[in-house]
């Protein structure tokens, strides 16, 4: 009997040139029972072998190992696939869906190109592009991109230069709501069966202001009422006891923040700080934002508070340990979008 041995291991190279000996062999007169039994192959691979090379060398190459790696598309078509992924959203063109998933770029390639492509075969394209699911940036339609790159070019460049001779800290100002409610993440369980997480069944809240640099400093205030100009005044005025710097205060346009009080207490306080405004609609550009994030992630969605007081010491406590780690809030700075702010 004839031990047949595993073709399986062998290179494309290697395979190619065990073929090439076999028809070699047969065109010399051998039977296929004998050049199986020299080469440790079937006699059923040996008769497929003879098969393809009717056609010539090119039938004894062997095939590409592994799964494909794309589908019925010409990669000259590529670029402005991913052209319209890149620059667009479907809905931009014409497509039922708001952002791009697998399915939507399947009907897009249906549509552009008259090609039928399983999802599968779209997401091994998608990474032989380059291109991944990320969560999105969300943009408010109001955002004037020309007020974005005069802030850029011009308005934040004037506020550092301000800062830098009046001997200024620069501190960018945000608030923000948590909720008992909030979404509490994702945990392990039997398939099948949904994990029960106990959590208090009274909705409680509270509220955060807070002003960070780009060299560390973090300066807060709980509070539990709706933020008001009164607020917004007592935080102020704690920040100036907890410095003795003059401040440079960046924040959005909240009515609070341009409410008659908070003026009139700006403006006798002028010696000691200054209120400037991001552009309308641009939260991207604040990093506050990115400890808002920080925040919301480590206190309400990794806890179970029971009540308003387990809440706000939560979050107190959290925003206290940053306090003591000025590498954590400089890093709010590094991100992309607020990376002109971090010197």
């Amino acid at each position: 009997m004839i031990k047949v041995r595993d073709t399986r291991s062998l290179t494309a190279s290697e395979l190619f040139d065990l073929r090439k000996r076999a028809v070699i062999a047969l065109r010399a007169g051998r039977t296929q029972l004998d050049v199986a039994a020299a080469l440790g192959v079937s006699r059923q691979a040996v008769a497929r072998w003879s098969r393809a090379a009717a056609v010539g060398e090119t039938g004894l190459q062997p095939r590409t190992k592994g799964r494909p790696l794309g589908g019925k598309l010409a990669a000259k078509h590529a670029s402005r696939i991913i052209r319209s992924i890149v620059e667009h959203l479907p809905d931009d063109l014409g497509l039922p869906f708001h952002l791009w998933t697998r399915e939507a770029i399947a009907l897009l390639i249906r549509r552009m190109r008259k090609v039928q492509l399983s999802v599968w075969t779209v997401g091994r394209l998608l990474r032989q592009w380059g291109l991944t699911p990320q969560k999105p940036i969300r943009r408010a339609y109001e955002r004037d991109p020309k007020s974005v790159v005069r802030w850029l070019a011009e308005d934040y460049p004037a506020i550092r230069a301000l800062a830098h001779r009046e001997h200024a800290m620069i501190l960018w100002e945000d608030e923000m709501g948590l909720r008992s409610d909030a979404a509490v993440g994702r945990t392990y369980g039997i398939r099948g069966k949904t994990p029960v997480v106990p959590v208090a069944g009274r909705r409680f809240k509270c509220n955060m202001v807070a002003g960070i640099s780009n060299r560390g400093k973090l300066f807060f205030m709980i509070f539990t009422s709706l933020f008001s100009a009164v607020i917004f005044v007592a935080f102020l005025r704690r920040l100036l006891r907890q410095t003795r710097r003059k401040v440079v205060l960046i924040a959005d346009a909240h009515p609070v923040h341009r409410a008659k009080k908070t003026r009139a207490w700006l403006q006798r306080n002028k010696h000691r700080i200054k209120l400037f405004f991001l552009p309308p609609y641009s939260p991207e550009l604040n990093p506050s934002e990115y400890l808002n994030q920080d925040v919301k992630s480590n206190t309400v969605r990794r806890s179970r508070p029971r009540d308003e007081h387990e809440l706000m010491a939560s979050v107190r406590g959290y925003l206290r340990a940053k306090q003591h780690k000025p590498q954590k809030v400089k890093a709010y700075f590094q991100a992309e979008p607020v990376r002109y702010a971090s010197s």
